[in-house]
């Protein structure tokens, strides 16, 4: 899978590309991040890619010309041509960035990430170039480099191979529509608070079932709204209505 970032700064991205799932990624062949200073297809001898609004107001505006003339050279367009993959802007009034949403994404071979900044960018950037606008959550940060990082870290999860469980990603919170059960590890006892002792029975259909209740406990205390478009089984359905009749204030463990 091939990433075009188009930012003002790209030493931000090559710490985060340099390290644990996505360095693998890149040095396996799975994706490659092509990362484009929008500064060098600026016009002017100070290249400026950024100028105050028209009517007043605070702050400045990134420019439509340089944003323009990068995207066309990166992507191999034509002044006018339609681009060749999806060019998503990073900015607060995109839609809300989901595991769904990063599994649409993740089935094109190419994406391209527009690094807002300043109050943004010219209104005909997002009208005529952008085809997709997504943010990150419902806050401000100071320009979209981070946001750009989240969708390729997420979306490099979903990439065959990327991982070393190969059923990893399945497993994360959010990807089955529910938060994901506790996890431990050695040792058993740690200042004397005790591994459920379920998951050193061997019984492994069991602990399948004990995750999955878990999970479901879960996602019921700390994000109920996740249940109402989950998948959910009879059994799933039973146990939640058995919490909610007998213990509806259970914690979880």
């Amino acid at each position: 899978m091939l990433f075009d970032v188009f930012t003002l700064f790209p030493d931000v991205f090559e710490p985060y590309l340099q390290a644990s799932i996505v360095q693998r990624a890149r040095q396996n062949g799975l994706i490659e991040v092509r990362l484009h200073n929008i500064r060098d297809w600026a016009a002017d001898k100070h290249r400026t890619t950024d100028d105050t609004p028209y009517a007043g107001g605070g702050g400045m505006v990134m420019k439509p010309d340089p944003i323009f003339a990068a995207v066309e050279s990166a992507l191999g367009m034509a002044t006018g041509d339609s681009a060749p993959c999806p060019v998503i802007l990073l900015t607060p009034q995109g839609r809300v960035f989901t595991q769904r949403i990063a599994a649409e994404l993740a089935e094109h071979p190419r994406l391209a990430l527009l690094c807002g900044r300043y109050e943004g960018v010219d209104e005909r950037v997002r009208q005529h170039l952008v085809t997709d606008e997504i943010s990150i959550g419902d806050y401000v940060l100071s320009g979209g480099e981070l946001p750009a990082l989240v969708l390729i870290d997420a979306l490099t999860r979903l990439i065959p191979g990327a991982l070393g469980d190969p059923d990893g990603a399945a497993d994360d919170s959010h990807a089955s529509g529910l938060l994901e059960y506790p996890h431990y590890t050695r040792p058993p006892d740690f200042r004397g608070w005790q591994v459920p002792e379920i998951l050193l029975s061997g019984d492994h259909a069991k602990i399948a079932r004990w995750r999955r209740e878990q999970s479901l406990l879960r996602t019921r205390l700390r994000r109920p709204d996740l249940l109402t478009a989950a998948p959910l089984t009879e059994a799933d359905r039973k146990f939640l209505a058995n919490l909610e009749a007998n213990d509806p204030l259970k914690v979880e463990g």
